[in-house]
């Protein structure tokens, strides 16, 4: 299946299961986040703040970003750049896309991030990842090489197998809903 195939097919899954439902899965795949010893270990996590058909942060954040220093990335052009979350009253509204993207100063020492969560359109057997095309986490994934990656996604987004790129960066895990 080629990659604009897929993505449509996983599209329409999505929007096929409620908010709430995903809310509710959301919470197990993040649990599983929490117990993972590269988590515990890790002092500067990177994570997203979600959009409604991906799995959802907002809590995990809320609840960990007194106690790590967690990062969220801001769409500049064509790449991501990192800013420390420092709670609700440091967001606002992104310009290309409308996300909400932390205002502070720009983290610039990819080397010292231990671990990412990461979303993805699909996931497969193998930990490929495919996202929305744009390439903005396989730039970022390419930059920070020692840090622990970890795809989340719902159960509907794994496949035995995705179509891959020389360019497209592998999880070294990924999580799904029991």
């Amino acid at each position: 299946m080629d990659k604009q195939t897929l993505r449509r097919q996983v599209r329409e899954a999505k929007k096929a299961v409620p908010l709430n439902i995903k809310q509710l899965h959301s919470q197990a795949v993040m649990r599983q986040v929490e117990q993972l010893p590269q988590f515990e270990q890790a002092k500067v996590v990177l994570l997203y703040w979600s959009m409604d058909d991906e799995v959802y942060t907002h809590d995990f954040v809320e609840r960990w970003w007194q106690r790590k220093t967690l990062l969220l990335p801001c769409v500049d052009g064509n790449s991501l750049r990192l800013r420390r979350y420092e709670g609700p009253g440091s967001m606002h509204d992104g310009p290309q896309f409308g996300i909400p993207e932390p205002m502070g100063e720009e983290f610039t020492a990819l080397d010292q991030v231990d671990l990412i969560v990461v979303p993805g359109v699909a996931f497969d057997s193998h930990c490929n990842r495919m996202g929305r095309g744009r390439g903005f986490y396989d730039r970022l994934l390419a930059s920070t090489p020692c840090a622990y990656k970890v795809g989340v996604a719902f159960s509907f987004q794994m496949f035995d197998q995705i179509p891959v790129e020389p360019f497209d960066m592998p999880m070294d895990t990924v999580l799904t809903e029991p």
